[in-house]
């Protein structure tokens, strides 16, 4: 396979019993200090967060904090929130109603801003906060308007609403409606501390066999003169929708990140002579009207996270053939590529692969032998806290076991902060007490968003040991982890909210 060090070995035994596949795993590679590790928390029908709807405020809260526990104590430097799962919203909108995932009853206030709450606790754990919108989806199990909250705008402008199968949307074909699903996301930017924008697999919805998508009469009206065929006008509106919303976002405020993360096949070799080796009866770029490739080329997302949920070897879409596909895509492109992986998969009965206790380990080592991927988005936090196959326990103790900074992106911005001092470090009775002052540069600007802290013992080599939210100009840090009587060496860095790293402070021994 193209671009990987160690690839996969299949020793093909022909028998009378038909043909065994004996897999030799790909080989751990050390884990690195820059690597995504992303959680998708998902809302929509309760499945993550909150776990039923009609919650106490504090059950709500209390809730969500452990599941931020659990994100950290599993190594994660990210978290996926869907916070507009249904046309909705988990904070005060003009543009959606108070989800019904919050309360039971859709526009029912809450009582607090459940968005404000997540990122201010996911930032106090130095945890990316992505917010993750669905821009077209209304309903998830009805076409009736009337179901809807008084104040829901598509009960406002039910011009712009297509019904389609049992589910409502916004016509992605209508100007306006694209107009307000942007104005939506810029309102979050606006008003909220995210780290990201995110969006999953949902443009147009997924082909249900024999119904065509009603858009025919605004493709007579906004399309038909540009557009020959009605499938190149539908990329051609998904296309507008993914570069408003990046502009948006940039205009707003540059550095926050504008991801997506689609079907994991952008096309089948048999349809583009391009596209993957692969066989997939789902293509984003014919079914979906999601052009992958065109966003990546016309640099309108900073990251694309493929939904590779398939296994190693799979015939009709095996994860290294894909990985290696969506690699060559992003080859010399300002994008990063982490891959969607499905945890949700493990110890089920899809194919059997997923029966080995090794194959997600084996995907994420394959992931870091490919120099392009940049880390991976687990679906979703609920499946890996079940621990099927021992996932959990292998992410902890094993796969990040050590802590990892996000990735930079330089197009975004490379300007490193001023270096931090680290004026001493005393003994306590938890560990050793880091002294940590900002550099008065770094307090002017602002650029300060967390420091990385590094420790060796000995001879060792320094390692990243953790990193800690900055506070204060001058704050502390504790390493609980440090032992009794022995001699460590720490020094600090700083670190932007684009994780670009300043030098190293002066080292320091514990006294």
């Amino acid at each position: 396979m193209k671009g990987c060090q160690k690839p996969i070995v299949r020793i093909l035994v022909s028998l009378l019993i038909g043909t065994l596949i004996i897999t030799v795993p790909y080989l751990a590679k050390a884990q690195t200090d820059r690597e995504l590790r992303a959680v998708w928390i998902a809302s929509v029908l309760n499945l993550d967060w909150p776990s039923k709807k009609g919650l106490s405020i504090e059950a709500q809260k209390q809730e969500y904090l452990s599941l931020l526990d659990d994100v950290q104590s599993m190594g994660m430097n990210a978290v996926i929130v869907q916070i507009k799962p249904t046309a909705d919203a988990f904070y005060p909108s003009a543009y959606g109603p108070w989800s019904e995932y919050l309360t039971g009853v859709q526009g029912k206030d809450p009582g607090y801003d459940p968005l404000a709450f997540m990122i201010e606790e996911a930032h106090k754990r130095n945890l990316e906060f992505h917010a993750w919108v669905n821009p077209y989806r209304i309903t998830m199990n009805h076409t009736d308007l009337n179901k809807l909250s008084e104040d829901h705008p598509a009960r406002k402008h039910p011009d712009w609403v297509a019904a389609y199968g049992k589910q409502l949307y916004y016509n992605p074909g209508i100007p306006e409606a694209r107009d307000f699903i942007v104005e939506g996301i810029e309102e979050v930017v606006k008003h909220y501390d995210i780290d990201a924008v995110h969006m999953d697999d949902y443009f147009y919805p997924y082909k249900i066999a024999g119904q065509e998508f009603p858009d025919s009469e605004q493709y007579e009206q906004y399309g038909k003169d540009i557009f020959p065929d009605i499938d190149d006008w539908r990329r051609d509106n998904v296309n507008q929708l993914v570069s408003q919303i990046n502009q948006t976002i940039k205009a707003e405020k540059p550095y926050v990140k504008f991801g997506i993360s689609p079907f994991g096949v952008w096309r089948n070799i048999e349809d583009d002579p391009t596209g993957s080796n692969t066989k997939a009866g789902v293509r984003n770029y014919d079914d979906l009207y999601a052009d992958t490739r065109h966003w990546i080329q016309q640099g309108d997302i900073d990251y694309i996270a493929p939904q590779i949920y398939w296994s190693i070897g799979f015939n009709a879409a095996a994860y290294d053939v894909l990985a290696d596909w969506w690699s060559n895509e992003v080859k010399n492109r300002p994008v990063h590529l982490y891959i969607g992986q499905a945890a949700y998969k493990i110890n089920n009965n899809f194919d059997p692969p997923w029966s080995d206790p090794e194959e997600y380990a084996r995907q994420i080592n394959l992931n870091r032998q490919l120099e392009l991927v940049k880390g991976s988005m687990h679906f979703s936090l609920k499946d890996l806290n079940n621990n099927p196959l021992g996932i959990k326990d292998r992410l902890i103790t094993d796969l990040y076991s050590k802590p990892a900074l996000v990735p930079e992106m330089p197009w975004l911005d490379s300007k490193a902060p001023k270096k931090p001092k680290l004026t001493k470090v005393t003994a306590d009775d938890n560990g050793n007490l880091l002294h940590i002052q900002d550099h008065p540069s770094n307090r002017k600007t602002k650029e300060t968003a967390y420091y990385a802290i590094y420790r060796s013992e000995g001879k060792q080599k320094q390692a990243l040991l953790a990193t800690a939210r900055k506070t204060n100009d001058k704050q502390t840090f504790l390493d609980d982890t440090a032992k009794p009587n022995k001699t460590y060496t720490y020094y600090v860095t700083s670190a932007d909210r684009l994780h670009n790293e300043s030098k190293a402070s002066k080292r320091k021994i514990n006294q």
